[in-house]
């Protein structure tokens, strides 16, 4: 992988299932950034805006720590993750409880200039 190329964003506690994230995520993977942008501002999920942060995170990481140009930006990798879980319990019949998980999750979202050259040989 080369780094000189690529801009990297992560936040750690999103409260989310892996699962509900991961289908977020997969929109957007190997697309150009300004039409990954519009997909996450016209989704109709909650967790689509939290996503979005991260992704212009990592726009800005790209512009400002790197110097890429944000036309050349695409999607490379967006990885989902386990993080905590709150265990929280709910009284049931009988002097019983049952236990509730509230799941956090991690999401690193990787951005890669393209140029020219290998967009000509698709």
């Amino acid at each position: 992988m080369a780094l000189e190329n690529t801009s990297i964003a992560k936040d750690n506690t999103i409260r989310v299932s892996q699962l509900k994230l991961a289908n977020i995520t997969r929109l957007i993977v190997n697309q150009k950034v300004n039409k990954a942008v519009e997909q996450l501002q016209f989704s109709n999920k909650r967790i689509s805006q939290n996503v979005l942060k991260v992704l212009n995170s990592a726009i800005a990481n790209a512009e400002n720590n790197k110097q890429l140009d944000i036309d050349n930006l695409y999607v490379k990798e967006a990885y989902v993750g386990k993080s905590l879980s709150m265990k929280r319990f709910r009284p049931r019949a009988k002097g019983r409880a049952s236990s509730i998980l509230k799941p956090f999750s991690k999401l690193t979202i990787i951005l890669e200039e393209r140029t020219t050259n290998k967009e000509g040989k698709k």
